[in-house]
């Protein structure tokens, strides 16, 4: 009997498609294999490129997991699939809505109920707490979290704080001045490289135990953890749920105040990263020495279940 892939994916740029086209492209070449993708639809579409004001109006909805509705999935629930591979980008350290409106839907509850999962996240650098959220969604569905994959950008993190928004806002990836700026987004080689996820999983999962919970994808690099951001992105997302409390206290996204707020937020957003994220990252850096414990248990914890 096939092996059934359910496929769950939400993708305004196109990168994700290319991310899970590469994945899956050995696991639909597997003859005892089939791969069935649901793409989501959000009911009111999010726009891509990005208005500015807009998309920074979309980030306290995000933090406190109150997404837009999506359409019914158009994949059948009531046939149990073997795998499930939910991929998703990360806005403001959380999931893109469409993924959070799918974990939190009835779909989910029936589709994930003790299924085994694996994660595929494609982004700029932080996913860390973003990774935090989906797992406890996991959790409160009986999923199975087996394996998670993480394709980020390669470019150093300030050139990625320019060419990430400018990709966002514009629609257009760079390279930017001349190229002094390198084009934002995860490399193709990176791409083409996560084939060898899908040959793992073709190779593995027809003739796995159904409650067998072992990672399928250990030792071929799915994670890398950059521990210099763990303390940031902690930081972080502490600012972004009390800001975005605040904005959600002010009215409805769109509303005059909640925008003028906001606009107040963004300098706080911006002197944020360019002033705590690197302080941070310093402060970890020389206290490395003397935290090789810890550190080492944080980046077990977070690679985890693939590992690096």
């Amino acid at each position: 009997m096939n092996k059934r892939i359910l496929v769950i994916y939400y993708s305004q740029s196109g990168q994700l498609t290319n991310v899970i086209n590469s994945i899956t492209e050995p696991l639909q070449k597997a003859a005892d294999i089939e791969v069935v993708f649901e793409c989501l639809q959000p009911i009111k579409p999010y726009p891509f490129p990005w208005p500015f004001l807009s998309f920074f109006d979309h980030f306290p909805e995000t933090v406190h997991d109150k997404p837009q509705p999506i359409a019914p999935l158009s994949t059948a629930t009531e046939k149990p699939f073997d795998l499930v591979i939910l991929a998703y980008t990360v806005w403001f350290l959380s999931p893109a809505q469409p993924i959070t409106a799918f974990l939190q839907s009835t779909a989910a509850k029936q589709l994930l109920h003790n299924t085994p999962v694996i994660t595929v996240i494609a982004c700029r650098n932080m996913w860390l707490m973003a990774q935090e959220k989906v797992k406890r969604h996991l959790t409160l569905l009986s999923a199975r979290l087996i394996d998670n994959i993480v394709l980020t950008d390669p470019s150093h993190s300030a050139a990625t704080f320019i060419s990430t928004p400018l990709w966002v806002l514009t629609g257009k990836k760079g390279p930017f001045l001349n190229g002094l700026i390198p084009a934002a987004g995860v490399d193709a080689k990176a791409i083409k490289a996560a084939s060898r996820f899908g040959e793992a999983i073709a190779q593995q999962l027809p003739v796995r135990a159904s409650n067998d919970n072992a990672p399928l994808l250990q030792n071929l690099g799915a994670v890398t953890i950059n521990e210099r951001l763990i303390a940031s992105e902690r930081i972080a997302i502490r600012s972004f749920r009390l800001w975005g409390a605040l904005l959600r206290s002010l009215g409805k996204p769109g509303t005059l105040l909640r925008r003028a707020v906001l606009v107040l937020y963004i300098l706080f957003l911006i002197t944020l990263i360019l002033t705590v994220v690197p302080v941070t990252a310093i402060f970890k850096t020389l206290l490395a020495p003397l935290m090789k414990k810890r550190i080492a248990a944080q980046r077990q914890y977070f690679a985890a279940p693939s590992g690096e």
